[in-house]
């Protein structure tokens, strides 16, 4: 999202909108700053640390084989939904979710049910593979986003599908499209990822229209 958790020396003036200030053992302290105010920080015993643990879905890069799969085939709701669902997994953020679905050649759109066991392991798999990339690159700078040496990350580069709209795939050439998923824009391959049946795509943009036909003159 946006905002920054990184660490500062006390002495440091505090940012515009910074919201918490929790002091280190070595002198500086971790400040929390957003403009948004997305976040939330809750300071907790052992025991109610473990308590609100339980609420949350398992670590998407620990997560087995079989565990996977449990928990997105023979569901109701869009694979999309799954994936952003903290219940199910943890800590896959839109931008993730869109790229390791173009990487499996699955619609945001589809019923977790309409999976089998095989399209559920390779999206783990790539779903793992570019968490980890992510990592390594200090995740994907869209807006603000700096890491807690103040640095941006790298990994939007890599982006195949996210924020791609208008532009050609990188498999098949044919243009990205943008849809709303679990209340998200979603950007996915058409031909790549075929929709399922009577699934509405916005229209492309005035601007993206025009964008797209002078890179065909």
């Amino acid at each position: 999202m946006t905002g920054q958790l990184a660490p500062s020396p006390a002495a440091q003036p505090l940012q515009k909108h910074t919201h918490v200030c929790l002091l280190l053992d070595d002198g500086r302290e971790l400040r929390y700053t957003d403009a948004r105010r997305f976040g939330r920080i809750a300071y907790l015993t052992k025991a109610l640390l473990a308590d609100e643990l339980t609420r949350f879905g398992a670590d998407p890069l620990e997560v087995s084989k079989e565990e996977f799969a449990n928990r997105i085939c023979g569901r109701r709701t869009r694979i999309k939904a799954l994936l952003l669902d903290q219940a199910v997994l943890r800590g896959v953020g839109n931008i993730y979710a869109d790229e390791s679905l173009w990487k499996a050649k699955i619609h945001p759109a589809r019923l977790g049910a309409t999976l089998d066991r095989k399209q559920a392991e390779t999206l783990r798999r790539v779903l793992q593979d570019i968490l980890q990339k992510a990592i390594v690159l200090r995740g994907s700078s869209i807006s603000d986003f700096l890491d807690a040496e103040g640095e941006p990350g790298e990994y939007q580069r890599h982006h195949r599908a996210y924020g791609r709209e208008g532009k050609s795939c990188y498999r098949c050439n044919t243009l990205i499209r943008r849809s709303i998923v679990a209340g998200r824009s979603s950007y996915f391959c058409p031909r790549c990822q075929p929709s399922p049946r009577g699934f509405a795509v916005l229209p492309l943009s005035k601007k993206k229209t025009r964008e797209t036909k002078r890179r065909e003159r």
